[in-house]
């Protein structure tokens, strides 16, 4: 498969500690922690991950929570739902910055 990220290259992640040993230590169990049960599933903190790894668009990240969100028991059905719900965000998002625009119109028609 030609594609601009390499899908292999998900597998490397591990490597960018190779200088920084203690700083990825720290990542390690801070991330650990984040998707440890807690007051979310296991299976809902995947889903979330799953929805933002599409709205900041990392294929790495589509991959890996893909695969992570099945191994917690999601369904297909839930993962889609968890993406579209990702795109209206990131949707609204990009509509509510149309303000924005029509404030600078205001304050450039006066």
């Amino acid at each position: 498969m030609d594609t601009y990220y390499h899908p292999p290259d998900l597998a490397k992640f591990g490597d960018i500690g190779k200088d920084a040993p203690e700083l990825w230590k720290k990542f390690q169990e801070w991330y650990g922690a984040v998707f440890a049960e807690g007051a979310l599933t296991e299976r809902e903190k995947a889903l979330i991950a799953l929805a933002v790894s599409h709205a900041v668009q990392c294929p790495y990240c589509i991959d890996a929570y893909t695969s992570g969100s099945l191994e917690k028991g999601a369904t297909p059905a839930q993962m889609t739902e968890a993406v579209h719900v990702a795109a209206a965000i990131r949707g609204g998002a990009a509509l509510v910055h149309g303000v924005q625009m029509r404030n600078h119109l205001d304050k450039i028609s006066m």
